[in-house]
């Protein structure tokens, strides 16, 4: 299932839904399970409308919170939106992709933990500092912790911030936490992963450097701008999120290629290192790090005002961001 958050473009209070992409039309997921009920003579209306927004509430963190009940109920949901109406004609609670617009699957994350597990992209990185990549990063799977209140989603604009001149992209995937745990094994760590999408951890190159030369960061430099989207994929429908393609295209330019198979940790260790001592909890992001070559820094180049940042890895969809233009002081 492809979860999404959505408007609906001609509601004018623009009250965010909880559905499920499917063929270009998004299912509100909770007006769907309402009907199902009604019809199956489960619930009064006014239950019926209480039992399904409080199971599938708008929120993502709120609806990982609720469980395996949640997940069962926007199966159910699904399942009964792709049944023949019947008499009913058109269900009212499927739109068209062109009636709705996509928000961040998860808007606030319990928690936003970027790792950096790309062995191409550290050497890269570490080279145009003149340095070699530490032998730490071999022993531990290294992370900052992002800035929850500035996500963005699927075609949303970049903040250019006023304290820098090199804007960039990295193109990245996240895998998010379903479930509550501490102390997990590495083989029980993949129970824990609800589903991945796409994450693009917009960064501001020149002050990032700055930072990380006093020994603490990255803040500032990452703080403004993460994309995530379009869409949360449940791992059922990715057999193996290690041979997936992805490529970054800058106004429609190919900027890099490359592929989730050259993670050096994967997420089931990257999550048993982060539990141990600590817990985890549904609506928790792990960002994998940017793919080797998947940024502007290891590139040469970087981004400019109005361009059009398109991120794909395959059976994730195609995250899209344009730059905006650069504050004032």
């Amino acid at each position: 299932m492809k979860i999404v958050r959505f408007v609906l473009q001609s509601c004018p209070l623009n009250m965010p839904r909880l559905g499920a992409w499917q063929d270009g039309s998004v299912i509100d997921l909770a007006a769907a399970y309402r009907q199902l009920l009604l019809e199956k003579g489960q619930a009064s209306e006014k239950g019926a409308v209480r039992l399904a927004e409080t199971l599938l509430p708008e929120d993502l963190v709120s609806f990982l919170e609720n469980g395996r009940p949640a997940m069962e109920a926007a199966r159910e949901a699904l399942q009964f939106a792709m049944t023949p109406p019947g008499s009913h004609g058109q269900y009212p609670f499927i739109h068209d992709q062109d009636h709705i617009r996509l928000l961040p699957p998860i808007e606030k994350p319990s928690n936003l933990r970027d790792f950096i597990s790309f062995e191409t992209h550290i050497r890269n990185a570490r080279k145009t500092r003149g340095q070699e990549v530490p032998p730490a990063w071999y022993e531990i799977p290294a992370y900052y912790k992002g800035n929850t209140s500035t996500i963005i989603g699927p075609d949303d604009e970049v903040i250019w911030p006023s304290y820098t001149d090199k804007m960039d992209y990295e193109l990245e995937f996240a895998c998010v936490i379903g479930k509550e745990g501490q102390d997990i094994s590495v083989e029980e760590a993949e129970d824990f992963i609800v589903g991945y999408m796409i994450m693009n951890d917009f960064s501001a190159r020149d002050i990032q450097a700055k930072e990380m030369s006093v020994g603490l960061g990255p803040a500032k430099g990452k703080d403004f701008a993460t994309a995530l989207g379009p869409y949360l994929v449940t791992k059922d429908e990715i057999p193996d999120p290690y041979q997936l393609n992805m490529r970054a295209y800058v106004n429609g330019e190919l900027w890099t290629e490359g592929t989730t198979g050259d993670m050096y940790r994967k997420f089931p260790e990257i999550i048993s290192y982060v539990s141990t001592g600590e817990r985890i909890v549904p609506g928790d992001v792990f960002g994998s790090g940017t793919v080797g070559w998947g940024c502007g820094l290891e590139l040469g180049k970087f981004l400019k005002e109005g361009d059009l940042v398109e991120l794909e890895v395959e059976g994730l969809g195609v995250l899209r961001n344009r730059i905006g233009k650069r504050k004032e002081h």
